[in-house]
């Protein structure tokens, strides 16, 4: 693939756009998890994974979109983020998210990812759209690929909040 050029907003009036599919997934949940990201910016195209011995499926899902907005090399991107994931849609599209960083994420899982999630979110404009999973969209299936290919090979790393905060 190709590597992404960097992302600008042209002309005050043309904002750049990336349009990005995302994905996590953990086996026996918690188990052993990864994540895939694909980035599109015109004819230019971005893949990232990563596979980890030990988490959860949500968060996977998170780390999906928190790696595909932290890699735009510019801030200002408008951002159409396609996940199969309600947990993460939903919380962000619902404004949940901003009522548990009010509270301190008091009781909330993932306080770390979210945390992580809102400082590079707000660096751009994002629009979430749920989309079904494994009912055939190829992008989707392909991220879905890219996240169990990820810790089913190579080595894992290791998800230290997690492990380090597991109940």
């Amino acid at each position: 693939m190709s590597a992404m050029p960097p992302i600008c907003n042209p002309t005050n009036d043309n904002m750049a756009k990336v349009t990005m599919y995302t994905d996590g997934g953990a086996s026996g949940n918690p188990g052993p998890g990864g994540y895939g990201t694909l980035l599109m910016y015109g004819e230019h195209v971005k893949e990232i994974s990563e596979g980890f011995r030990l988490t959860t499926n949500n968060r996977m899902e998170l780390l999906a979109v928190i790696k595909g907005l932290e890699a735009l090399t510019r801030e200002g991107v408008e951002v159409d983020v396609y996940s199969d994931s309600k947990y993460v849609v939903d919380a962000v599209e619902k404004r949940w998210v901003m009522g548990w960083e009010k509270k301190g994420y008091k009781g909330k899982k993932n306080p770390d990812l979210w945390q992580r999630f809102l400082v590079v979110y707000r660096k751009h404009a994002v629009k979430f759209h749920w989309v079904k999973g494994h009912a055939g969209d190829p992008l989707n299936e392909r991220v879905d690929a890219m996240a169990v290919a990820a810790y089913q090979t190579g080595d894992l790393l290791t998800d230290a909040w997690y492990e380090a905060n597991q109940a």
